[in-house]
């Protein structure tokens, strides 16, 4: 179904790109300092659901009008940046609330659907698998949606795998960390003005 020549080349590529990091790896990585491992991967896994978004939309051509569309394109890309300042603006804001407050299944559950959202508000995502994916689809073999959608999935997994690479090296350390009440202000304050910087190189830099 896959041409196992491109799909070497494919998976060598991908892998490279997964591990660059970026604004998806540096969001996680935030979200786990932020409120330890569950948060973390549950933040990975709705970055993976939020990608799955975009490859099926780019399967099936919908990412097209984004591409076509420099006014569509903006809107996605600049509120996708709002978001992210309003997360940034929200951790400054509990700056002071504390870590084993009763609300730590609503807190985990909200960074599953901010990830979700997160990648979904990223248009250049989009843009990436709408550029990147056809270079290894092979139209001779037939069936190119669904060859767009294995290597997508592909993709999407090798991405998410190095996000909970991530979660699993900065957890422990941020659970340590976490202990001192002093650090919970200034952790979250820095991570509130590292979100906020996220959403200005999301509208303003190039995505990985």
């Amino acid at each position: 179904m896959l041409d196992g020549h491109l799909l070497v080349l494919f998976l060598a590529a991908a892998t490279l790109l997964a591990v660059t990091p970026g604004p998806g790896i540096f969001y996680v990585l935030t979200r786990t300092l932020a409120g330890g491992k569950r948060e973390g991967i549950l933040s990975a896994f709705g970055t993976l659901v939020g990608g799955l978004v975009h490859v099926v939309a780019a399967a099936f051509g919908l990412s097209a009008v984004l591409a076509a569309s420099a006014t569509a394109f903006a809107v996605v890309k600049y509120a996708g940046a709002i978001y992210l300042v309003w997360l940034g603006f929200r951790m400054i804001r509990t700056r002071n609330v504390p870590m084993d407050e009763p609300s730590e299944v609503r807190t985990t559950n909200h960074a599953f659907r901010q990830g979700v959202a997160t990648e979904i508000l990223n248009p250049k995502t989009a843009l990436f698998f709408l550029s990147f994916l056809p270079q290894f689809v092979s139209p001779d073999l037939g069936r190119v949606v669904l060859q767009f959608l294995l290597l997508g999935v592909l993709s999407v997994s090798l991405n998410t795998t190095a996000d909970l690479l991530v979660v699993s090296f900065a957890a422990p350390i941020g659970t340590r960390l976490r202990s001192s009440v002093r650090f919970r202000r200034n952790q979250r304050v820095a991570s509130g003005v590292a979100m906020m910087g996220l959403g200005a190189f999301v509208a303003f830099g190039d995505n990985r």
